[in-house]
């Protein structure tokens, strides 16, 4: 599984200190989370009946075994950099498992799929209630906001139907055995097509980010 992640920031000065605060944010809450949603994959694998993951030793938290160099640290900091912190795009180390070991071979992918993005909703819930219902102060309810929208974006970015993202497992489960060529195309061409909607067509899902995270947030949420 792939875990894909992309923040667009507005870059106000170009002040250390500006810079500093999106680089932390980076690391405090956006790594954690991918590794979270990483951890969930191979964690719903290993329930289903497939132990790679855990063979692997990828079922744990501990960053060290998810993050990859280039994808989660290099490049990101690279992009940073080069956009005056206007755009990022990230990913983390792939959760290996073999479908053909999962008891259901129908939905056993989709589940492991959904369990990614699953794991991000109920983070970004979890938050968006203790904004909801516990006397916090402003600060804090603006640092929680932030994690609440990183996880929505997340979980709902990761939902799209294009490869390598978590969505395109799910259609492929529901996708007719007939649709085999659009699945072929889809495999060989979707990162390209998939920078394209990043590109050109992210903010078609910009509604369905602000839906959920006043949802979560009861419209109490900073953003």
């Amino acid at each position: 599984m792939n875990c894909f992640y992309i923040f667009s920031f507005c870059i106000l000065h170009s002040e250390f200190l500006i810079y500093l605060m999106q680089l932390l944010f980076y690391f405090i809450i956006i790594i954690p989370s991918a590794i979270i949603h990483e951890y969930a994959h191979g964690w719903m694998a290993d329930q289903l009946g497939d132990p790679t993951a855990r063979y692997a030793g990828r079922l744990t938290l501990d960053p060290r075994s998810h993050i990859d160099k280039w994808g989660t640290l290099l490049m990101p900091l690279l992009l940073f950099f080069m956009t005056g912190g206007r755009f990022l795009f990230a990913y983390a180390k792939p959760v290996p498992y073999n479908p053909y070991n999962l008891k259901n071979q129908k939905w056993g992918p989709l589940l492991v799929a959904i369990a990614g993005p699953g794991a991000n909703f109920l983070l970004a819930l979890m938050f968006g209630l203790s904004i909801q219902f516990l006397p916090l102060s402003t600060t804090m309810i603006s640092f929680l906001s932030v994690i609440v929208y990183a996880n929505v974006l997340l979980g709902v970015f990761n939902l799209v139907p294009i490869p390598p993202l978590d969505g395109s497992k799910v259609l492929y489960a529901i996708m007719p055995d007939s649709m085999w060529k659009v699945k072929q195309l889809l495999e060989q061409y979707g990162f390209f097509i998939l920078m394209i909607f990043i590109f050109f067509f992210f903010q078609l899902i910009s509604p369905i980010i602000g839906f959920i995270f006043n949802l979560f947030t009861g419209g109490v949420g900073l953003f």
